[in-house]
């Protein structure tokens, strides 16, 4: 489905000029941005993307392009930044992960991501038992809209990919400091560390998450040295679904719900895109 006029009246501001510093005009925007949308959407090579969206090659190399510069991720913190302003984000986050099937021409990358980029030397590629995967942590609102992606191999642990993930929660606001910390943290149980709960009690962030029996019966074990049970909250986490329904959404596009990119910049551009399309849309 391509870009509403609404959603692209959003979008639009946000972009760089059509006229690059060397040659001349870049193919309309709104087209290439479509182009790529149906490319990730339908899971379709780029060589067969429908003529009408004009040359295949123009769009690959834009998205290229505009996953070195960072404009995707630019636009969809620029959205943010605006529901933000106009009271649309409430800042309830839930936390969570998927893992993602990497076709096999997702491989034979580069040994070492290219000079100059964020290009990981693994890809964000990883083989186990079940072949090549990728794990996509994300942060979503109370509306199943994502707030933070980051991408790993899929035979790493959630816990330890946390504080990056909040790292990447940063919300730009017209007048002070962009805006980091959330008022509550919904998570799982693979989110219940000594480390994760000790961060948020530091941040001032709510934390909601649910004690692994294994934790618990530690704590009683040792007695009065064991300490108080963690705060949790049983009406609150069941908010935690909204993650759930947006790794839902995301999955929708064919092209991210099967990594087919070589590179974790192009798949991490992709996600930004979808992500997009979905706070465009709002």
């Amino acid at each position: 489905m391509p870009l509403t006029d609404a959603q692209w009246a959003r979008i639009e501001p946000l972009l760089p000029d059509r006229t690059p510093r060397r040659g001349g005009r870049w193919r309309d925007h709104r087209q290439v941005i479509d182009a790529i949308a149906f490319k990730y959407r339908t899971g379709t090579p780029w060589m067969d993307l429908p003529e009408h969206f004009g040359s295949w090659k123009g769009a690959h190399n834009r998205l290229r392009k505009w996953a070195a510069d960072g404009t995707r991720e630019k636009v969809f913190t620029a959205l943010l930044a605006q529901a933000d302003t106009e009271g649309d984000l409430d800042w309830v986050v839930a936390v969570d992960s998927t893992i993602v099937r990497a076709h096999q021409h997702a491989a034979g990358g580069p040994s070492k991501g290219a000079p100059g980029q964020c290009e990981p030397d693994d890809h964000a590629l990883g083989r186990s038992c079940g072949g090549l995967t990728t794990k996509i942590y994300l942060a979503a609102d109370s509306r199943c809209r994502s707030l933070a992606f980051v991408i790993t191999p899929g035979q790493a642990g959630d816990a330890p990919a946390f504080p990056e993930v909040m790292a990447r929660l940063r919300v730009p606001r017209p007048i002070g400091r962009p805006r980091t910390t959330p008022d509550m943290i919904l998570a799982d149980k693979a989110y219940s560390s000594c480390t994760i709960r000790t961060h948020l009690r530091q941040r001032g962030i709510r934390a909601v998450i649910p004690q692994p029996a294994d934790q618990a019966a530690n704590r009683k074990r040792r007695g009065r040295l064991g300490g108080r049970p963690p705060a949790f909250d049983r009406d609150a986490y069941k908010q935690r679904s909204t993650v759930e329904r947006c790794i839902n959404k995301l999955k929708h596009w064919r092209g991210l719900a099967t990594r087919y990119d070589k590179n974790a910049t192009i798949y991490l551009a992709g996600l930004h895109l979808a992500a997009i399309f979905i706070w465009s849309a709002r």
